[in-house]
């Protein structure tokens, strides 16, 4: 069986391992299932999606609407949005977490801005009759609490696009696009242990005030979210799977 694909845009050496570990454990993958890249480490190298099952595009402190680009941002963003352009056109298997809606709504036409960005928190997530009958969400009830916390969200979907969940705060929490693209803006590979140190490693970021860091690593460490969110990933594996069987 061939490998899933990561690509990971954090810069944070324990973000970035947390990412993956995540991934393998609620993918239900072995280790060897999954190859991860830093694509903000270097030039993003020729991708064969021919040598991979599917494709899972991280998070990261990375904003499609930030207006003072760095270098590195944009290089980053060069370098996905020849992958996405590809898994697009291919409707190849791709589950894009939190940073992923914002790079495949922009790539599409999508209005992603500063409108519905969620502070540190659960939100309440409501499946969508699409969603409900989408097998990313088999197992999954159709209202849910998931880890969140971002600055931008797709304020309108990217034209083509199904809407597969939705939130009070912020109305568009995944999408799908085809058969096989699929983003969320809310995080199911996150559990407490997973928030906790998100939330230490990006005190810095402008997420929330730092003062309030160990109140929130606090929140995180008891807070209530549903288990069943974590099945998203092992059912994008399942899915992407039997596509390529």
């Amino acid at each position: 069986m061939k490998p899933f694909l990561l690509l990971s845009t954090r810069p944070e050496d324990e973000a970035t391992e947390g990412e993956r570990e995540a991934v393998v454990r609620l993918g239900r993958l072995a280790d060897d299932d999954l190859v991860q890249v830093r694509v903000e480490a270097a030039p993003l190298p020729p991708i064969n999606l021919d040598d991979y099952t599917g494709v899972f595009l991280g998070g990261g402190p990375f904003n499609a609407s930030d207006t003072d680009k760095s270098g590195l941002q944009l290089r980053v963003e060069a370098d996905l949005g020849r992958v996405l352009d590809e898994v697009i056109q291919r409707d190849f298997p791709l589950l894009g977490l939190c940073y992923g809606i914002g790079a495949v709504s922009s790539r599409l036409g999508g209005i992603v801005d500063r409108t519905y960005g969620e502070p540190v928190s659960v939100a309440d997530v409501t499946l969508t009759p699409e969603g409900e009958g989408d097998p990313l969400f088999e197992g999954v009830p159709s209202r849910l609490g998931a880890f969140v916390g971002h600055k931008e969200a797709s304020r309108e979907l990217a034209p083509g696009a199904v809407l597969l969940a939705s939130g009070d705060v912020c109305p568009v929490q995944a999408f799908r696009v085809g058969d096989f693209v699929y983003a969320t803006q809310f995080h199911p590979e996150l559990d407490r242990v997973g928030m906790a140190s998100r939330i230490r490693i990006y005190k810095e970021e402008g997420y929330f005030d730092p003062s309030e860091t160990q109140e929130l690593v606090s929140f995180a460490e008891s807070a209530t979210i549903t288990p069943e969110v974590h099945r998203i990933l092992s059912n994008f594996v399942g899915l992407a799977r039997r596509r390529t069987a």
